[in-house]
């Protein structure tokens, strides 16, 4: 780098003279990382380019696309002689470990920034696809005999690739708004998806240490009288577990053969849930995996919704074989046990989630607003699912009313009607039973129990649970001249620039949530508007359209005797009632009409329920 600093500015390769590189340093550039490893330069030309392509994303130039553009044509195909030389070592045959260490970190952060030149700008060289085209070669660092943090660098950068977040860190406040895919990535994300697969099959996970060494304010050691509690690493479980349950998603959406997914779900998430079930505690219930997203992700909501939405875009991709069987039960019974089993029923996820913000409809407003979580495309794909599911979801909380009423048990101890075989000895719990003792049925106690409560007991009451759970990193911006269209260009009308005054910047940050949303539901004849309020509930007639209401009047004060349906309905109703308020004054980022209707339709649904009884 120094040698680069030296050589006078001969060429002008950018437009402004300020940009200006010389012919000799590009040669010196091109040279070293050619010739690696034997010329022990290379790593002085990745921190100079590295630092090249930050002032290029920071500088407000117009022509900023075109000016990386020259810049990336100089050093395309060097870098990937490079990729190709660096990943092909033999880490445990090199004298100097130290060296390729810190060729590998180098290599990382300047990948990471190619990568996100993708993302922001629209461009696609073989250096910022390299990844895609050779996903094995940065996988194999895992696997070397490499320090942890090494492991813990390459593994959340793949979860950033996977879930196309690369570059939130590098380009925060200064890059470039979000470019719209390119034709290469759903070919180049598939191929990233087998990679982690293959990688897992041929026993990935047993390779990563788990084992994190606490913190200690004032110091890194505890004294001799005290015992250290061995904690795990909580940042590569996360990481682990998004690889796995996102690489599952993309190669579902690529998977024509359903009895192929199947199979794939349960050798993958049965590798999973082993991986994990040594490092929570309380361990997981063996009968009902569900958990395992709350319990993992409860420190990091982005990644907590990010694992829920590709939970339940793999159970949407399953269970429509099943859907399609409607008359064959035991095809049913079989899918439902299977969802439970391996930890993706999306009302038990969706429960969880609830749980542990303490059912506080101000999180889940915080979630809707906020640019952290891809919350929105999320709640709006569950509360589809839900209106067209209720039966399941009113069963599955009937059982877990009636069980913790009875034993005392936590919410993770499912029904075995819905998961274990026909030959159990426990009566099963038909939807209709569950209709019928709905309103007898309240839970003696507080949901969580005895067993789960430790790690959660800040976040299990309603007036106790902060505004936001902690978020370790942000993601990246979400863009949109539009708003969100959940059923059709009908429910989501333009609003002026006028209306969004202190929230205008959360308007742009909704871009990719709106888009991904508009691409994967569409439009759909069902979808439009239906009133199924019954007549003796009458709404606020101002409101009517929009809102709905529940009658409380034989739900008991005290929210932790409530039923768990009962429980997440009066959430939604605190929600809309939160989200209404804020639209009336136009300080709601994006049009919510269609988001009030489905929770319209779900309050009218459970009305009709309990109208039935």
């Amino acid at each position: 780098m120094s040698h680069g600093c030296q050589v006078p500015c001969t060429t002008s390769v950018f437009p402004n003279e300020r940009r200006a590189l010389s012919n000799s340093w590009i040669a010196f550039c091109k040279t070293n990382l050619s010739e690696y490893p034997e010329n022990e330069k290379a790593v002085y030309c990745l921190w100079t380019l590295t630092f090249i392509i930050k002032e290029i994303f920071k500088d407000t130039c117009s022509q900023k696309t075109e000016i990386l553009k020259q810049f990336l044509t100089l050093f395309d195909t060097a870098f990937e002689v490079f990729y190709n030389s660096l990943f092909s070592q033999h880490f445990e045959s090199c004298q100097d470990t130290s060296k390729i260490i810190n060729s590998l970190i180098c290599s990382l952060e300047l990948l990471e920034l190619l990568i996100a030149s993708r993302v922001h700008l629209k461009l696609h060289f073989t250096c910022q696809r390299i990844l895609f085209l050779k996903p094995s070669c940065v996988l194999g660092v895992i696997t070397w005999p490499v320090q942890a943090f090494v492991k813990r660098r390459f593994i959340i950068f793949i979860k950033k690739c996977l879930l196309w977040k690369v570059g939130e860190d590098l380009c925060r406040g200064s890059g470039p708004a979000l470019m719209p895919p390119d034709q290469h990535l759903g070919v180049d994300m598939l191929a990233l998806a087998d990679a982690v697969l293959q990688a897992v099959d041929l026993g990935l996970l047993r390779t990563l240490s788990v084992h994190g060494k606490p913190p200690f304010f004032g110091g890194d050691e505890v004294q001799p009288a005290h015992e250290r509690v061995p904690s795990p690493d909580h940042v590569i479980l996360r990481a682990a577990s998004l690889l796995i349950i996102k690489s599952l998603e993309i190669k579902f959406q690529n998977c024509a053969s359903a009895n192929e997914m199947k199979v794939g779900l349960q050798n993958f998430m049965a590798e999973l849930l082993t991986f994990l079930k040594p490092h929570l505690q309380p361990s997981l219930q063996p009968h009902n995996a569900c958990e395992w997203i709350s319990r993992v992700f409860i420190e990091q909501d982005d990644d907590m919704v990010e694992a829920a939405r590709a939970s339940l875009g793999i159970y949407l991709t399953l269970i429509r074989p099943c859907k399609a069987a409607e008359s064959l039960t035991q095809e049913k019974e079989t899918c439902n046990h299977h969802t439970h089993e391996y930890g993706y029923n999306p009302h038990c996820i969706f429960l969880f989630l609830l749980k542990n913000i303490g059912f506080d409809a101000s999180v889940l407003l915080d979630f809707l607003i906020s640019s952290e979580t891809c919350f929105l495309e999320y709640f709006v794909k569950y509360l589809k699912l839900l209106q067209k599911d209720w039966t399941d979801f009113f069963t599955i909380c009937k059982y877990f009313d009636v069980t913790k009423s009875k034993d005392n048990i936590n919410i993770c101890a499912c029904s075995p009607s819905l998961i274990q075989d026909t030959s159990s000895n426990q009566t099963e719990l038909r939807p209709s039973a569950a209709l019928g003792n709905h309103r007898n049925a309240r839970a003696s106690g507080s949901w969580v129990s005895d067993a789960s409560s430790k790690p959660l007991n800040q976040l299990v009451m309603p007036k106790e649970t902060p505004a936001t759970l902690l978020a370790d990193s942000p993601s990246p911006p979400r863009a949109s001249q539009s708003l969100v269209d959940y059923d059709s260009s009908d429910d989501s009308e333009v609003e002026g620039t006028d209306q969004r005054s202190a929230n205008i910047k959360q308007v742009s940050l909704h871009q990719e949530a709106v888009k991904k949303f508009q691409d994967t539901v569409g439009t759909s004849g069902e979808e439009k508007e239906v009133s199924l309020q019954p007549q003796s509930r009458p709404l606020v007639p101002k409101q009517s359209n929009i809102l709905f209401s529940v009658d409380w009047d034989t739900v008991p004060n005290n929210v932790s005797e409530v039923g768990l349906s009962s429980k997440t309905l009066k959430c939604f109703e605190e929600l809309q009632g939160a989200v209404y308020r804020l639209q009336k004054k136009n300080l709601f980022p994006y049009n919510p009409t269609a988001l009030l209707k489905l929770l319209k339709r779900i309050g009218a649904i459970y009305n009709e329920s309990m109208n039935a009884l």
